[in-house]
């Protein structure tokens, strides 16, 4: 299924995966691509961290071939910085390049990088320029409403880094300030889409295939990109994907049993790419999105926040599927 093309990089659907520190690591982003994502990008990598030669940051770039297409994703506010982050990402040979502009994290953000970047829309034209001049693949940009309401400048942002050579935008319908608090402004990202002739990513609050054709509709986006909702919920591409292809159809959710085999397969993953304790301790927060909706959920979520081995795992589901017959 052909869904678009960024560049000259042919998407395989219209619902992608978002870019999620601490989450979307190879493990989560082969799953999700599996599931039906049309493209996928890597936790977002220090640009100055690559440059003090962080192993952690250069293993955050790595891609299996089961990802593709797939991104990688900097951040920074140094141009030459930059330019070397993404000759660097090179190495993995990445699909496409993106960049970082929306981050509202304040160790992100305060260090004159991620959301702050919108405060100087020269600047994020500047970075855009030195990455494209850089590499050899299409470079994105992932953009918010602005940073704050009184300087809501996202159109003015996306047209500078269009001239500069960006690929595509995605932007984020919610300003810094906001941070995830509602509501997502969609109006902003009808008025980027009609303001650039680069395809746009619609983002923020997608969380059901009814809304992510309701996003798409109203604002134009050539594509929608999930995050959060995606969290112990994967199938959600799928449906996406099935939903704009035949709105008539129902949607079939998957079993508990399918859901848990999942969850445990998914964990089992990040387990074999980084070691038991490592990856138990980080799936806690991804194992509580599986039981989203099930009965007694606050007292699952508090045992998967307890969670130290695959054997504690596989524990809890038994438990699961025992107590909800």
């Amino acid at each position: 299924m052909t869904a678009g093309m960024i560049g000259g990089v042919v998407l395989r659907s219209k619902a992608l995966l978002a870019p999620m520190a601490g989450v979307s690591d190879r493990a989560y982003r082969e799953l999700c691509m599996a599931m039906g994502a049309g493209y996928c990008v890597s936790e977002m990598v220090s640009s100055k961290a690559l440059s003090f030669g962080s192993k952690k940051s250069v293993e955050l770039m790595e891609i299996d071939n089961s990802e593709r297409p797939c991104g990688i994703q900097i951040f920074g506010d140094d141009p030459l910085c930059m330019v070397q982050a993404a000759e660097s990402a090179m190495a993995n040979k990445p699909d496409i390049i993106d960049i970082n502009m929306g981050c509202p994290a304040p160790k992100i953000s305060g260090s004159g990088s991620g959301s702050a970047l919108m405060r100087d829309p020269a600047l994020c034209g500047r970075l855009t320029e030195a990455v494209v001049r850089a590499v050899d693949v299409p470079v994105t940009v992932k953009i918010r409403k602005g940073w704050d309401d009184s300087t809501v400048n996202a159109v003015e942002v996306a047209k500078i880094c269009e001239q500069a050579g960006a690929a595509a935008i995605t932007i984020h319908g919610r300003t810094r300030q906001q941070f995830y608090k509602p509501p997502v402004d969609y109006d902003i990202i009808k008025l980027v889409k009609q303001s650039v002739s680069v395809p746009v990513i619609a983002n923020g609050d997608i969380d059901s295939a009814k809304k992510a054709k309701q996003v798409l509709d109203y604002t134009g986006a050539d594509f929608v990109m999930i995050g959060r909702a995606s969290m112990g919920d994967p199938w959600l591409f799928a449906q996406i994907n099935a939903f704009l292809d035949d709105p008539s159809q129902p949607l079939v959710p998957p079993s508990l049993e399918e859901k848990l085999d999942v969850m445990v397969a998914h964990v089992a993953k990040m387990v074999a790419y980084k070691g038991e304790y490592i990856a138990m301790r980080q799936a806690r927060k991804l194992v509580m999105g599986y039981f989203k909706g099930l009965r007694g959920a606050a007292s699952l979520r508090n045992d998967a926040g307890k969670l130290e081995t695959m054997d504690d795992l596989l524990r809890l589901k038994h438990q699961v599927l025992t107590a909800q017959r």
